[in-house]
């Protein structure tokens, strides 16, 4: 960013909740933010149980299979932000809230993409993994193995994921409200194929499913070619935000009043039927 000045940022590590109160907690931040009750915001966390998260325009029939991820104690929930369906298991999911107006190139969704994702790719770079965002993608191979996997966000990168090695490794959503940007993606550790196919099928032949979906995205630890923790997996994220943005983090926990609208949120929005089920005909979400 140019400062010599660190600029204060918020580090919240949520630890793992359920999928309703992530997403709740998600724009209980954005909400705070644009109120002026908290700084600009990194988030991390994760999904206990494993989750699905569908994008805010996916429909639900014939994208994910409910019944599978209801016999497996799964959660199911529809973001905020757009893209496809995401399977929450063995991850970090990062969150950053902060107004658009702090960013050097807020006033663009893209350019705000490259400039959030700077720390990402900082962070993974700590670890050995060289990233880049996937409009520099341009393997032929890559987009077609994402043929027959419509539902499943790692089947292909957008120009605003992150890619490693040929492979998607981040996927990233974006919504913006009241002037402040929710970005937040998820960031795996490992990458179940066979969870995957399962609760978002594509054509029902699996092997040649999983094949795709394997030469298409792969987990952060997989690709190192070692065991990566939840806790070392952020600490190099947190380290790469401080490095791009030239940051002093304060890590704290959610304010009484951030606590009281996710609590709001999750009750009457995210833990409803009549939000997760029903794709909305309009939206602000941005991908």
């Amino acid at each position: 960013m140019g400062c010599s000045t660190p600029v204060r940022w918020r580090l919240l590590e949520s630890g793992h909740a359920d999928a309703y109160t992530n997403m709740a907690v998600d724009e209980a931040l954005q909400w705070a933010v644009a109120q002026h009750l908290a700084p600009p915001t990194l988030r991390l966390y994760g999904w206990k149980p494993p989750a699905v998260s569908l994008g805010y325009f996916q429909e639900v029939e014939g994208q994910v299979d409910r019944a599978e991820i209801a016999r497996r104690g799964w959660g199911l929930v529809r973001r905020p932000t757009g893209g496809r369906a995401i399977l929450h298991h063995h991850e970090v999911t990062y969150g950053v809230v902060i107004a658009a107006s702090s960013l050097e190139h807020g006033d663009s969704v893209m350019a705000s993409y490259r400039e959030i994702s700077r720390g990402l790719e900082l962070g993974l770079r700590r670890l050995g993994l060289s990233a880049a965002l996937g409009e520099t993608l341009s393997d032929p191979a890559h987009r077609d193995s994402a043929r027959g996997l419509p539902a499943v966000c790692f089947a292909q990168a957008s120009r605003c994921d992150l890619v490693a090695e040929g492979r998607k490794v981040v996927g990233a959503a974006q919504v913006r409200r009241d002037g402040v940007i929710l970005q937040h993606g998820s960031v795996p550790l490992t990458l179940s194929l066979e969870d995957q196919i399962a609760v978002m099928p594509g054509p029902r032949d699996r092997p040649e499913s999983q094949e795709r979906l394997a030469q298409a995205a792969r987990g952060i630890g997989e690709l190192l070619g070692r065991p990566l923790s939840f806790a070392e997996l952020g600490r190099a994220l947190v380290l790469g935000f401080a490095e791009a943005f030239n940051l002093d983090f304060e890590t704290e926990s959610l304010s009484s009043a951030e606590i009281s609208k996710a609590a709001d949120l999750r009750e009457t929005k995210y833990a409803t039927e009549a939000w997760n089920l029903t794709s909305p005909r309009r939206t602000r979400a941005t991908r």
